[in-house]
């Protein structure tokens, strides 16, 4: 994965598993994402992508109200890094706590984030993974899809950078449906940070 210092410096912020990080560590590694990862952070110290994250030699964090005592201070150390490392992009892949508005205000119009429907259908709270697709199921939609946005104070609200459409098939689980979706989020995701990092 290049390391060039003049390559502009993004992070990330997952919960789970990390394939959306891994993703994004890839098109890096390849050339397709000219920027580099500076650190992933993630509120689970459990949580998959931080392995991921020291495999490609990426700073990882577990950032939560447990390592920092409250929730103003993990406010205060997400800034830290944010700082530090002038983060050009923060990338939400899979982060299921709200960010500090803080945060969100230290970054405007440069922290992004993905999500697994077609916002503004099938967000909001509790809408996260197989949630989302076992209620577009439940729903008898026809479509689905991904859904890349800004990041704002009111949750998945921000504008929309990039919608992409999957159909719903006769037959499908959450299962099947689930992973069309994370195909399509693998391949969207660092397109449009490349765009955002293009544009700021």
């Amino acid at each position: 994965m290049s390391l060039s210092a003049s390559h502009p410096s993004i992070a990330v912020l997952c919960s789970g598993g990390g394939s959306n990080l891994q993703a994004l560590i890839d098109r890096v590694g390849c050339g397709d994402l000219e920027a580099r990862i500076a650190w992933v952070a993630s509120n689970n110290g459990d949580s998959f992508a931080l392995e991921r994250a020291r495999r490609a030699g990426i700073p990882a964090h577990h950032v939560s109200a447990r390592t920092e005592g409250s929730p103003e201070g993990v406010e205060r150390r997400l800034l830290e890094l944010v700082d530090r490392h002038d983060i050009r992009v923060l990338v939400l892949a899979g982060y299921m706590k709200v960010l500090p508005a803080a945060v969100i205000r230290a970054l405007p119009g440069r922290v992004v984030n993905i999500h697994p429907s077609l916002l503004p259908a099938f967000g909001g709270k509790g809408m996260y993974g197989v949630h989302v697709h076992e209620a577009v199921l439940q729903s008898g939609a026809q479509w689905t899809g991904v859904t890349i946005h800004l990041v704002t104070e009111n949750y998945d609200e921000g504008p929309v950078l990039r919608q992409r459409v999957a159909a719903v098939v006769p037959g499908d689980t959450p299962a099947s449906l689930g992973a069309r979706v994370l195909a399509l989020e693998h391949d969207t995701l660092w397109r449009e940070v490349r765009a955002l990092l293009e544009r700021t």
